[in-house]
């Protein structure tokens, strides 16, 4: 397959721009995986659709506040997303603009003497390693960081975007995107999914930039994923396994989740590191049988995920379908469940 397989039209005003008023009240779309057959729903009805004995693997990773704007020796802005510390005192980051910070340029925050960036070392995938002089990384985005909106989001972050970009079992500080599959869910939907007597379990992916990266190459197979951090805790290892042996399903919320399963598969284990692994048609699923998921970008890595597991004519079929009903799209659009 190549990666303009992958296309769909997609109107501009189907961009969700900002969060429904209430999160489990965005639609639903079900795609029944066996015979391709649609039907249109609200999230708040989730809950019904899992069954006693399935277990909900959550990504539980919390978006940090990685977008930094300062000013240049000129005095001329720029900006310096975040990406991950490096482990030796220094982060890995993306900048704006990138032809003018070259090693040894730096980036002030606040007065002269608040804090400073340093490109300290150009590496490839268009990051950066940058080291910060006077405060460490995580007290500078903690005075001067603000939420990191998808680039298809044509506003500023505001005071609501720090509850709403981010899911309400956040625990671990790592992303600088959202699982957004995870945002719909309230504390009163997890309940009843619990009440339906299925387990939640919690797993970690650190979302990075790369999730918004187009495929860019005809073959997806040349595509470079970025490596992302994952953990598997003994608990969430041991309920997929528990569910699996006792035929239950296994719902991943989100790519993320999926990602994090199919990277510790076949028989999962706890564990953590680095996973680069691009799930694209054709693949065999080996522990998720079932995805909950939004509405992704046309030729991104998350799309082909999404048909690898759908099928790539239902895939395509579903999303054509949205786009007729007017479903809302991305980060902060609706969902769809595939089972």
């Amino acid at each position: 397959m190549k990666a303009a397989d992958f296309d769909y039209p997609c109107p501009p005003d189907l961009i969700a721009q900002r969060p429904a008023p209430d999160r489990a009240g965005s639609r639903l779309m079900v795609l029944e995986r066996t015979t391709g057959r649609i039907t249109h729903r609200r999230f708040r009805d989730f809950p019904s659709l899992v069954a006693p004995g399935d277990v909900l693997v959550l990504n539980v990773s919390r978006v940090i506040p990685a977008r930094l704007i300062g000013t240049r020796d000129n005095g001329r802005p720029a900006e310096i997303l975040l990406v991950h510390p490096a482990g030796d005192g220094t982060w890995l980051a993306m900048v704006h603009p990138g032809g003018k910070l070259r090693i040894g340029r730096r980036v002030r925050f606040g007065t002269a003497e608040a804090a400073e960036a340093e490109i300290v070392e150009v590496l490839g995938g268009g990051l950066r390693r940058v080291r910060f002089h006077r405060l460490e990384g995580r007290d500078v985005m903690a005075r001067w960081g603000a939420v990191p909106l998808p680039p298809y989001i044509h506003r500023a972050p505001d005071a609501a975007d720090v509850e709403r970009y981010q899911t309400v079992y956040a625990r671990t500080d790592g992303s600088v995107a959202a699982p957004t599959a995870g945002l719909h869910f309230t504390p009163e939907i997890l309940e009843a999914v619990r009440a339906r007597g299925a387990e939640v379990a919690e797993v970690t992916l650190h979302v990075g930039p790369g999730t918004f990266k187009p495929v860019e190459v005809d073959d997806p197979a040349q595509h470079v994923m970025h490596a992302e951090w994952y953990e598997v805790p003994p608990a969430a290892a041991e309920a997929v396994n528990r569910a699996k042996a006792n035929g239950g399903r296994v719902w991943a919320v989100g790519t993320t989740a999926a990602r994090v399963l199919e990277t510790a598969a076949p028989a999962v284990t706890a564990g953590s590191g680095w996973t680069d692994l691009f799930i694209y048609p054709p693949y065999e699923f080996r522990v998720v049988d079932a995805l909950l998921t939004n509405f992704h970008l046309p030729r991104s890595t998350l799309l082909m995920l999404v048909a690898a597991f759908a099928g790539y004519d239902q895939t395509m079929a579903a999303y054509r379908e949205a786009v007729r009903e007017r479903y809302r799209l991305y980060s902060y659009g609706d969902a769809m469940v595939i089972a």
